[in-house]
C-alpha cells in the first residue's frame, strides 16, 4: 500500500539563545559532540565490515563459529547481543558521560541502516567503506527537543536542544520554513529525527518533516510528457496541451554572466587595496560566494513547480521524463553543456515536487 507522507528537509539557521558570557561553554559543548560523533561514526563501520567479512577469514580453523547472532537465540551465534546491540553498546561504554547516548543511539541506527543497504557493494568491491569526517552532522533526536515555542518579543521560535536554549533565524524568509514551524506547533505536521550541521562559526539545523501528501484531484490515465532541453529546460505536453517552461536566455545566460562576473573580480583583486590583508582584497569575491549555485538552485524550483502545477492543472496523474538517459549522456560528452546544464538537480525536484502531489513519476 502506497504511503499517505512524505519526509521533507529544511535548513533552519539556529542562534545559541543565552547570555554571551554563557556561550562559549554552549559552542564548546556543540563541538564536543561533533567530535565524538565522528569518532564514533568511524568506530561503528569499522566494526560492522569486519562482522560481515569474518566468514571471509579463510584461516580459521573448522570449529569457529561466525554466524551474526545473538549466541543466547541461536547455538551458531557469535554475539552476546543482538548484532544491532554490539556496536551500540561499544560507542556508549568509550563515550560515557562525553555525550549523550541518545545521539550515539541514532547515529548508529543511521549507519546500521545505510551499510545493510550497500554491504552487497562492498562484498563485490564495487564501493568502498565510507570515512565519516570531523565536519559530520550531529543527529539531533525529536526526544532531544524541548520547550518549543514561538516568542512574540524576539520574533523567533524557541527551543532547547541538548539542554541548549536556541532560536531559529529565518532572516527575509521566501520559503515556507515559517509555516512550516506554525504548522508544527500546532500539530499539524509531524517532527522526525534531525540533524544539527555546524559550519563556519554557524548551526544549521536540518530539520526533517513528516507531511500529509496533497490531495488533487488527479486521473492515473491522464499522462503528462515532459524533456528536458538546452533550449527550454522544461517542455511539457497534456491533453494536447504544450508549455514551455523557462528559456535559454533566462537560464543559461544569467548563469554564464554570473561566472565571468566572478573572473572579472578575481582578475581584478591583485589591484586593490589590501588594508588590513587577504580579507579586505577579497571583500568583492565573499559578497559573490555561492552566488551561481544559489540562482541555480531557485531557477530549478521555480521550474519544478511550474511542471507540478501543469499537471495538476490537468489532472494528470502520471508525469514521464522522456529521453533522460541519452541526453545525461550526451551531455556527459560536451563539456559546455555537463558544466551549465542542472539536468540531475533538476530531475531530483521534479522527483520530490511530484510525490508530494501524488503524482507517478516514471524517468525514460
Amino acid at each position: 500500500m502506497e504511503k499517505s507522507t512524505i519526509t521533507l528537509t529544511r535548513k533552519i539557521q539556529l542562534l545559541i539563545n543565552v547570555p554571551p558570557i554563557e556561550k562559549k561553554n554552549m559552542w564548546e559543548k556543540l563541538y564536543r559532540y561533533q567530535n565524538r560523533c565522528f569518532r564514533a561514526a568511524n568506530f561503528i563501520v569499522s566494526h560492522l565490515y569486519v562482522q560481515e567479512m569474518i566468514k571471509d577469514f579463510f584461516y580459521f580453523t573448522e570449529e569457529v563459529q561466525y554466524k551474526l547472532a545473538d549466541a543466547n537465540k541461536d547455538e551458531m551465534g557469535i554475539f552476546t547481543r543482538s548484532k544491532t546491540s554490539t556496536t551500540a553498546r561499544m560507542v556508549f561504554d568509550r563515550f560515557k558521560g562525553e555525550i549523550p547516548t541518545d545521539i550515539l543511539g541514532s547515529l548508529n541506527n543511521t549507519i546500521q541502516s545505510t551499510f545493510s543497504k550497500n554491504k552487497t557493494d562492498y562484498w563485490q568491491g564495487i564501493k568502498s567503506l565510507r570515512n565519516f569526517k570531523r565536519d559530520i552532522p550531529i543527529p539531533l533526536p525529536v526526544k532531544c527537543i524541548t520547550k518549543l515555542k514561538y516568542d512574540p518579543e524576539k520574533k523567533a521560535f524557541c527551543f532547547n536542544m541538548f539542554a541548549i536554549p536556541v532560536k531559529t533565524y529565518l532572516g527575509r524568509d521566501f520559503s515556507d520554513k515559517r509555516l512550516i514551524m506554525e504548522q508544527l506547533l500546532k500539530g499539524e505536521i509531524k517532527l522526525c529525527t534531525s540533524q544539527i550541521q555546524l559550519k563556519a562559526g554557524k548551526i544549521y539545523w536540518l530539520a526533517v518533516f513528516e507531511f500529509e501528501k496533497e490531495k488533487h484531484l488527479l486521473k492515473p490515465e491522464i499522462i503528462a510528457e515532459a524533456s528536458l532541453s538546452l533550449e527550454h529546460p522544461i517542455v511539457a505536453k497534456a491533453n494536447n496541451v504544450r508549455i514551455n517552461i523557462g528559456s535559454k536566455e533566462e537560464f543559461l545566460y544569467r548563469r554564464l554572466a554570473i561566472q565571468a562576473s566572478q573572473k572579472r573580480i578575481q582578475a581584478s583583486i591583485v589591484y586593490m587595496r589590501s588594508g588590513k590583508g587577504t580579507k579586505r582584497k577579497q571583500k568583492a569575491l565573499y559578497k559573490t560566494e555561492n552566488l551561481e549555485s544559489r540562482y541555480v538552485s531557485h531557477r530549478l524550483h521555480v521550474y519544478s513547480r511550474k511542471l507540478i502545477d501543469f499537471c495538476i492543472q490537468q489532472q494528470a496523474g502520471t508525469l514521464i521524463l522522456k529521453n533522460q538517459e541519452d541526453k545525461i549522456s550526451i551531455a556527459k560528452e560536451q563539456e559546455f553543456v555537463l558544466r551549465n546544464w542542472s539536468y540531475y538537480q533538476l530531475q531530483t525536484k521534479i522527483k520530490y515536487k511530484a510525490e508530494k502531489a501524488g503524482i507517478e513519476l516514471i524517468i525514460g
